[in-house]
């Protein structure tokens, strides 16, 4: 990222634009799957300023893996919000947006995920387990405003659903994973809401 003549650096922005070109590249080829030396070469940065900014490449990809969780979960509550009030298409909206992802040419499934298959590494598990807890305080909200007698358990299996439907949108590439998925999760909230 070369600076024109002229123009002062912005530390911020330098890290931003680092964060924004490493994404889609750690996502497409897997934490351990580019070296440090590819890495800045596709960045277009030199490794000493990817070390300043970052410390390490596990820095670059613990900064990675925290943006793109707030994103992807930011995506999901504002499509949730788009649905109005009823807790039914909130739920269907939460599924009618991941199909969308999984629609995606570059989708390889959960980035959080991978980097926990990927890396038994302390820091990166804990930062799946907080992506998951904001999948699961969206979810368990939507069960909670639909009345269900046992929220955070239906909040969980409705997690188990989108974790699952993503795993499955990876390796089988239909059109309805999603849908399916949907179809499940209503019928799991319909019967947890229904008065007994």
């Amino acid at each position: 990222m070369p600076v024109a003549k002229g123009s002062t650096i912005d530390p911020a922005r330098t890290r931003a634009a680092i964060l924004e070109a490493a994404t889609p590249v750690l996502y497409e080829r897997g934490l351990d799957g580019i070296g440090v030396a590819e890495l800045c070469a596709r960045l277009g940065v030199s490794k000493e300023t990817l070390y300043r900014h970052f410390g390490t490449k596990d820095g670059l990809v613990q900064a990675v893996l925290e943006a793109r969780s707030e994103r992807l979960t930011g995506w999901l509550a504002e499509a949730v919000a788009a649905a109005g009030d009823d807790p039914h298409d909130q739920l269907a909206a939460v599924f009618d947006a991941l199909q969308q992802w999984y629609g995606r040419p570059a989708f390889r499934g959960c980035a959080m995920v991978n980097a926990s298959a990927q890396h038994h590494d302390e820091t990166v598990r804990a930062l799946t387990a907080r992506h998951l807890d904001r999948y699961l305080d969206l979810l368990t909200g939507i069960a909670a405003r639909a009345g269900a007698t046992e929220p955070d358990a239906l909040g969980r299996q409705l997690l188990m659903l989108v974790e699952g439907a993503t795993v499955v949108a990876v390796h089988h590439r239909t059109a309805d994973t999603a849908r399916q998925a949907r179809d499940a999760a209503l019928t799991l909230l319909t019967a947890a809401s229904a008065p007994s």
